[in-house]
Formats: C-alpha cells, sequence, structure tokens
C-alpha cells in the first residue's frame, strides 16, 4: 500500500507530484459520484489568487446513466482560512455557489487533451460555462494510491487555443455526501 495523505501530497513539489501522477491509476468514475471532495491548490499563487482552497463535486447529469462513460462536475469556492481551517462554502453551508461545470470521462487518445492516457479529463468546455474563463480548464484526475479511494491528485492546465498551459496541481479527498439541488 502507498499510504499518500492529503496533508503530505499539498506540501510536496512539482517534479515529486509529477512522478506520483505518472504512475498512479485511472479513477472509477463510480467512486466520485455523489460526493463532494475537498480540493487544494498546490502552489503559493493560488493562495495570493484565493482560489487556494475549493470543492469539486461529481454527479450523474441530464442525459447520462450511471454505467455510461461521462458523468458531469462542478465547483464550490470555500472561505480562504488556511490549510487546517475548517471547510465552509462560500456564500454559505446552506446554499453553496456551484460553478465551473465540466464533462468527466478517461481520457481518449483521438484528442487534444490526452497527455494522460492514466486519468480521467475534468473538461469545462461546456455551453454552461458560458463566458466565465473556467471554460478554458481542462484537469487530468488520478488516483495516486490504488487502495485509497478517498484521496486524488489532479494536474489543471488552461486550453488557449491549441497550447495547453499547465498552472497548478491540486489534491482532492473524499469530504462529504452532495446536498441538495445541484442547479445544473
Amino acid at each position: 500500500m502507498v499510504g499518500y495523505k492529503y496533508e503530505d501530497l499539498v506540501k510536496r513539489s512539482d517534479p515529486e507530484l509529477e512522478a506520483i501522477f505518472k504512475a498512479a491509476k485511472t479513477p472509477d468514475r463510480k467512486n466520485l459520484e455523489g460526493w463532494e471532495f475537498r480540493g487544494y491548490n498546490v502552489p503559493l499563487i493560488a493562495e495570493l489568487m484565493g482560489i487556494r482552497k475549493f470543492k469539486k463535486g461529481f454527479f450523474v447529469g441530464p442525459g447520462q446513466t450511471r454505467d455510461g462513460l461521462e458523468m458531469m462536475g462542478f465547483n464550490v469556492p470555500m472561505v480562504q482560512n488556511g490549510l487546517f481551517g475548517k471547510w465552509l462554502a462560500r456564500p454559505s453551508e446552506n446554499k453553496p455557489k456551484r460553478f465551473g461545470f465540466y464533462r468527466v470521462y478517461d481520457v481518449r487518445p483521438y484528442e487534444k487533451d490526452n497527455k494522460y492516457p492514466n486519468a480521467l479529463l475534468l473538461n469545462y468546455g461546456i455551453s454552461r460555462n458560458g463566458v466565465n474563463p473556467a471554460r478554458l480548464l481542462r484537469d487530468y484526475l488520478v488516483q495516486p494510491d490504488p487502495d485509497n479511494i478517498d484521496i486524488y491528485l489532479g494536474k489543471a492546465y488552461f486550453a488557449l487555443g491549441g497550447l495547453r498551459v499547465f498552472p497548478s496541481f491540486f489534491v482532492l479527498e473524499r469530504h462529504n455526501k452532495i446536498e441538495g439541488k445541484i442547479g445544473y
């Protein structure tokens, strides 16, 4: 058992995270569906931008089935109170803002975003995001420990035309079941 811990992963360097990422396995979408995961962007610049802490949720969207090839996801902004501060949704826990929606599917070798065949792709390039800059994001997601379905490692890219620009790694840990209406 590899035994990666959330707090350990968020403190690792990019080269260390890259090695872990490349050796990791593809997550099973069924282990994500119906859950929100607390997320932490690794680079310090994310703290200065007020986006270090977040949540990602995963759900079966309209026209999708639990055993289908795709699912959907969203982000929730969090109060930025440090790694060990309580996870509090903005604007409130009772009415979290859900935004930055994405499609989730296995990386497809014939598509532009195929850098990591061992990953799921979180593709934000969907009409639901309108003109929100989140539409440019393409995240890859892997499971670093094959025996732990609660910890995931992500690698974000901006899709700028044909270019893919890497801004950061992020770490996810299972946090809570999705509650309330998603608003998709």
